[in-house]
């Protein structure tokens, strides 16, 4: 049996989610064969390369073009012209399914929290959704755009605190990443060869609402930023496009922390990390989230998911929590009072933390 609800008063609830994908698909043994020819890397570097994909725990992953094309330089205006496009497609498909889940219609949104790092469009996606789907003229809008991988986790963050101060609305959150747009052939730097093997494109949304639904309450939320990380993740932008910046100190920061951080942060609400019974971590890779892992005496049953979405989809960015989130939705039965701790990683570097409980 669950434990007791922490403030049965707030229902600050996840009444649904969904999530979409583009239709190509590239598999591991794909990436293996063609990683050689891609970076004009042979002999020890394609060796420790094909080695790197066997590890990553990646059986396939969706990009939004068939793997020549995607390989292929094209002008930063060309895929911006793409990600524009394209996102309108995938963040309609996912919101239209989202709301129809959460038994709603675009009108019952009082506000718009669209997502992305892999691009860039003014007006931003919530404008053409709220033209393709007849949203109100009055909803409320809020891009996020460069918290990278923890952005899906910020989200949930914003609305819950929107929420908090407006208990009768409605919050309609979509996420859309396409890094595969942001491919660089002609950067053989350690960072680029691992994005390229890890990162696929992928879509999802959330309806967060203040009125009693059927979903896990929103309970307790928490941002936190390393110190002295500016140099940990990010994107230079040049006139080829976005080219990735990842410190191969990433997972080891994260382990030194993540005890310590989830500890004081389960403290403030009277809680210990065994009892939290579902597990919504963002993988980042295989490494992090052994190291996750460990820190946190988990098993494997415990993050589950989180390596079903690695396996099947690679990292998504700041879709990926979304993605675990609505593995643990749909696929698993939660007792009346079970915690859930989200928690998700982006450029900084920080870490973003929340706290569910199922009613």
């Amino acid at each position: 049996m669950g434990l007791p609800l922490s403030n049965p008063g707030n229902c600050i609830t996840i009444a649904a989610t969904a999530t979409a994908v583009p239709p190509h698909i590239l598999t591991s043994q794909e990436a293996k064969a063609h990683i050689g020819h891609v970076f004009n890397i042979d002999g020890y570097r394609l060796d420790s390369m094909i080695n790197v994909i066997g590890n990553a725990e990646i059986r396939k992953r969706h990009i939004l073009f068939p793997l020549g094309y995607t390989i292929t330089p094209r002008s930063l205006s060309k895929t911006n012209q793409e990600y524009r496009e394209h996102s309108i497609v995938l963040g309609r498909k996912v919101a239209e399914e989202c709301l129809d889940r959460a038994g709603m219609k675009p009108a019952d949104i009082d506000l718009i929290l669209t997502i992305s790092c892999t691009g860039f469009m003014i007006p931003s996606l919530d404008a053409h959704l709220i033209n393709l789907l007849g949203f109100r003229s009055d909803v409320e809008r809020l891009p996020i755009t460069e918290l990278g991988c923890a952005a899906g986790a910020m989200a949930l963050k914003q609305s819950w605190e929107y929420l908090r101060a407006f208990p009768d609305k409605n919050v309609l959150i979509v996420s859309v990443e396409l890094p595969s747009l942001t491919f660089q052939r002609n950067d053989g730097s350690p960072a680029n060869l691992i994005c390229s093997i890890l990162f696929g494109d992928g879509a999802a949304a959330a309806v967060v609402t203040g009125s009693h639904r059927r979903g896990p309450h929103i309970i307790g939320a928490q941002t936190y930023t390393f110190p002295q990380s500016l140099d940990a993740m990010g994107f230079d932008l040049s006139d080829s496009g976005f080219h990735i910046l990842l410190s191969r100190d990433v997972p080891a920061m994260i382990r030194q922390e993540i005890r310590g951080l989830v500890d004081r942060f389960l403290a403030k609400h009277g809680l210990v990390c065994n009892q939290i019974a579902a597990f919504i971590l963002h993988p980042g890779g295989q490494k992090l989230l052994s190291f996750v892992e460990e820190e946190l005496g988990l098993s494997r049953a415990d993050t589950q998911f989180s390596w079903d979405v690695l396996g099947d989809y690679g990292n998504l960015s700041s879709a990926t929590v979304l993605f675990i989130l609505h593995e643990w939705l749909t696929k698993r039965e939660m007792r009346q009072g079970d915690y859930g701790l989200a928690v998700a990683f982006g450029p900084g570097f920080s870490a973003e933390l929340l706290l569910l409980q199922w009613p």
